[in-house]
């Protein structure tokens, strides 16, 4: 007998059919695109499962840090998005970006900045001297980060005297943070630049540009605060938790953006999301979708107890939680629910796959 386990040992040693640790494939910082230094994170290695297209996490302005579980099926508008954003800012193919926060990378995805042909690449230290010393001795054609971090650092540049050593006509594209309007001016000054708003989440992607919408399933809905001034942003579907004002004056960088995204607040009451109607002819299936989207995007869906199955599109109803409005508001697709229907391609795709890992099968 220990003869045969000796071979058995031998033999899981040489043919086993499923992994060792160092035969597992790898997605590191690097293949996502994302390999730059920050103050906010540490680096971890974690087991992510092969139905998510990459993790990441959501920013961290108002809470903790959120994991987002990005999907295959949603990387085809994330990229769609990004190169709308790109091009109605003048970014023109095989441009030079620098990205002074490099998690900003899984909001447009590695995908959609090589399909543009661009090229990349990060601070060596996050710090406002080393984004003066990355703009003088890199010259890049974009810069793309905070807006305060870099009206901070062209200040910097002016009080040392160094302004006049830096290159000038450069693309801004700032994102992460509401729009500090003290920038426009200090970038015309010190690198005669534009600057572009640009705004989206993690979980979501890139969403406006100057306040002008990237994406063909953006709703927008009356907002519970201010009395009509600000409306709730509406993604797919799935309400952001997020309102801003809407003003036909236009955005500050662009007249023709009526969504003032620097002017954001939190929502309350939050809507809630009931699905009416399901492409899906299974009620088990719906509702595997709502617990992935709440467990992924933060989002929570219900699924009415009524809902008409194998519908020819989707049906989502907002309601106000809490009992705050008897106002409901109906998101008909196929246009205006694409991600949420994106997240029941996902669903699908999972199961169709089988558990990866042996382990996990339960054998008599």
């Amino acid at each position: 007998m220990n003869n045969f386990l000796d071979r058995l040992y031998d033999m899981v040693e040489m043919y086993g059919t499923s992994p060792k640790l160092e035969e597992m494939p790898k997605k590191t910082l690097k293949d996502k695109g994302i390999a730059g230094p920050t103050a906010a994170h540490f680096i971890e290695e974690i087991h992510s499962p092969f139905n998510l297209a990459y993790l990441t996490f959501t920013t961290g302005s108002s809470a903790f840090q959120n994991i987002v579980g990005v999907t295959e099926s949603e990387i085809a508008s994330r990229v769609l998005a990004s190169h709308k954003a790109m091009s109605q800012a003048g970014v023109k193919k095989g441009s030079k970006f620098l990205i002074t926060y490099p998690p900003l990378v899984n909001v447009f995805t590695k995908q959609a900045l090589e399909e543009y042909e661009l090229s990349w690449f990060f601070l060596r230290r996050s710090n406002r001297e080393a984004f003066l010393a990355a703009l003088y001795h890199e010259n890049p054609d974009v810069i793309v980060g905070e807006s305060t971090f870099i009206k901070a650092a062209l200040e910097d540049a002016k009080v040392t005297g160094i302004s006049n050593e830096l290159p000038k006509n450069k693309i801004i594209l700032v994102a992460g943070t509401p729009l500090d309007l003290d920038l426009h001016p200090i970038a015309k000054e010190v690198l005669d630049s534009k600057v572009y708003d640009l705004y989206g989440c993690q979980e979501f992607g890139w969403l406006t540009l100057n306040g002008v919408p990237l994406r063909e399933d953006i709703s927008l809905i009356e907002s519970p605060i201010k009395g009509g001034e600000f409306k709730e942003f509406v993604v797919g579907g799935l309400p952001m938790g997020d309102s801003f004002v809407y003003s036909e004056t236009g955005h500050t960088l662009d007249r023709n953006g009526k969504i003032i995204t620097f002017r954001r607040e939190r929502t309350h009451p939050e809507y809630e999301v009931i699905v009416k109607a399901t492409t899906l002819s299974s009620h088990e299936t719906i509702g595997r979708v709502a617990r992935t989207i709440l467990r992924i995007k933060s989002r929570i869906v219900k699924v009415a107890e009524d809902v008409m199955l194998s519908a020819p599109h989707t049906i989502l109803e907002l309601r106000p939680s809490l009992g705050a409005s008897n106002t409901s508001y109906i998101i008909e697709g196929p246009q205006k629910t694409k991600l949420f229907d994106d997240m029941v391609k996902a669903q699908l795709d999972y199961q169709q796959l089988s558990k990866k890992d042996p382990t996990w099968i339960k054998g008599r």
